[in-house]
C-alpha cells in the first residue's frame, strides 16, 4: 500500500462566496465524508494547512497582483477582479494556506515521508493568472507547486495533467514558454463559453511549442471519448516526456450529474483516468504524483468521487 498524504483544513472553509455560488465550504465537507465513511482515514497521512512562504508564490504571481488581492480583501470587498471570483475578509489568508498545504504535501513527498497526496484545498487555482483571478480562483496551486518542486528540489521535468472540464487557462499562460513543464488538459470544448481558451491548435509558445497540449472534448461525450484520449494521446505524450514528477489538477465536475459541464463522465470514468495517472507516475517518476483540488460542484457525487480518487492513489482496488 501507498503512503498517500491527505491535506485537509477546516479553515479552507472560512472562504465564504455568499449565496447562490458553486463553489462552496460544502464541497470539502463532502470530500471528507466520502473518505471517512469509506473507513480510508487511517490509512491517510493527513497535512494540516500552513501559510505558504510569500517567495513562493511571487514565482508565479506579480507583486503588485497579490498585494491588491491581500488589501481588497482586508477592505471588506466581496468580488476581486470578475463577478464570479466571491471572496471575503478572510479569502486572501485561506488561499495562502490552500498553496502552503500542497507546498507542504509537495515537501513531504521530496523528502519520503509520503509517496503522493491528495490536495483537498480551496479556492481552487487553475484559472488564476499571473497577475489576474479568475473562475473561482486568485492563486494558482499546482503552478506554485511546479515552480516550488523545480526551485527547492531540482526537479528537471514536471508533468501537469488537467482533467477539470474547465480549461486550465491560467496553468497553460504560466508555463506555455517552458519546455521543463508539460501542460497537458482535457476538458469540454465549447464549454458554457468558459474560459474560451484551450484549443486544440494551442501548443505553447517559443521554447515551450509542443510543451502545452489540449484535447477538447465535445458536450455530450462522455467515458468513450475519455478513454480514447487517455490511450492515443495523453499516455503517448507523458511516456515520450517522461515526467519526473506529476501534478494533477483534479476536477470532477465533467460528471454527468455535475450541472456545471455538458459531459457525460461517469464514476467509473474518473476512475480509469486516475488509475492511468498512477500507473505513469510509477513508470517514470517513481510513484511521485501531487493532485490537488479544482472544480466538482456535484455534492451528491463528490463522496464517491473523492473516496474512489484516494483509494486509487492508496492502491486499493476499486
Amino acid at each position: 500500500m501507498q503512503k498517500t498524504g491527505f491535506v485537509y483544513d477546516k479553515r479552507y472553509q472560512l472562504h465564504d462566496t455568499g449565496d447562490y455560488h458553486p463553489e462552496v465550504a460544502e464541497r470539502l465537507e463532502a470530500v471528507y465524508k466520502g473518505i471517512e465513511e469509506a473507513g480510508l482515514l487511517p490509512y491517510l497521512t493527513l497535512i494540516p494547512a500552513v501559510p505558504a512562504k510569500p517567495k513562493w508564490i511571487e514565482a508565479v504571481h506579480e507583486v503588485a497582483y497579490i498585494r491588491r488581492f491581500e488589501e481588497l480583501c482586508l477592505c471588506g470587498r466581496r468580488t476581486f477582479d470578475f463577478p464570479d471570483n466571491q471572496m471575503c475578509c478572510e479569502t486572501y489568508e485561506v488561499a495562502s494556506l490552500a498553496v502552503g498545504g500542497v507546498l507542504k504535501a509537495a515537501e513531504m513527498m521530496m523528502k519520503g515521508e509520503i509517496d503522493n497526496a491528495f490536495c483537498a484545498v480551496r479556492p481552487p487555482g487553475h484559472h488564476a493568472e499571473v497577475n489576474q483571478a479568475m473562475g473561482f480562483c486568485y492563486f494558482n496551486n499546482i503552478a506554485i507547486c511546479a515552480r516550488y518542486l523545480q526551485q527547492e528540489w531540482g526537479i528537471g521535468r514536471i508533468g501537469i495533467f488537467d482533467f477539470d472540464v474547465h480549461h486550465g487557462n491560467g496553468t497553460q499562460h504560466i508555463f506555455e514558454e517552458d519546455a521543463t513543464v508539460l501542460y497537458y488538459s482535457v476538458h469540454e470544448h465549447p464549454s458554457f463559453a468558459f474560459p474560451g481558451t484551450g484549443r486544440a491548435f494551442e501548443k505553447g509558445t517559443g521554447t515551450g511549442t509542443g510543451y502545452t497540449r489540449n484535447y477538447p472534448i465535445l458536450p455530450g461525450q462522455g467515458d468513450d471519448a475519455y478513454d480514447k484520449m487517455l490511450k492515443e494521446d495523453f499516455v503517448p505524450a507523458f511516456d515520450e516526456f517522461a515526467p519526473e514528477v506529476i501534478l494533477v489538477s483534479a476536477g470532477f465536475d465533467a460528471h454527468e450529474d455535475d450541472d456545471m459541464s455538458g459531459i457525460s463522465l461517469s464514476t467509473a470514468g474518473f476512475s480509469r483516468i486516475m488509475k492511468t495517472v498512477v500507473e505513469l507516475a510509477e513508470r517514470h517518476a517513481g510513484g511521485r504524483l501531487i493532485s490537488v483540488l479544482e472544480g466538482g460542484y456535484s455534492i451528491r457525487r463528490l463522496p464517491e468521487l473523492a473516496r474512489d480518487h484516494i483509494a486509487i492513489l492508496l492502491g486499493k482496488d476499486v
